[in-house]
C-alpha cells in the first residue's frame, strides 16, 4: 500500500511521483509556469513522455511513501 497525498500544483517538484485514479505512476521531469497556468513535463514507468497544464490551485494526487503491511 502506497501513502498518496494531495498537494497544489504550484506545490509540485522535480522527481515528485503523480498518481492516477487507476494506480499509474508518472515521475515529474520539469515544472515551470506558463502563463497563468503550471506546465508539468513527466514520464510514465514504460519511458514515454506526457505533459500538462494545470491551475495553480488544482489538486494533485502524490506518491509520498510506502506504507508497510505492518503499521497498516
Amino acid at each position: 500500500m502506497n501513502e498518496i497525498e494531495l498537494r497544489q500544483t504550484r506545490e509540485l517538484r522535480v522527481g515528485d511521483t503523480l498518481v492516477n485514479t487507476t494506480g499509474r505512476h508518472y515521475e515529474i521531469t520539469r515544472v515551470r509556469r506558463i502563463g497563468r497556468g503550471i506546465r508539468v513535463d513527466y514520464t510514465t514507468v514504460d519511458g514515454a513522455a506526457g505533459r500538462f497544464t494545470a491551475a495553480p490551485d488544482a489538486a494533485i494526487r502524490v506518491l509520498v511513501a510506502p506504507i508497510s503491511h505492518a503499521a497498516a
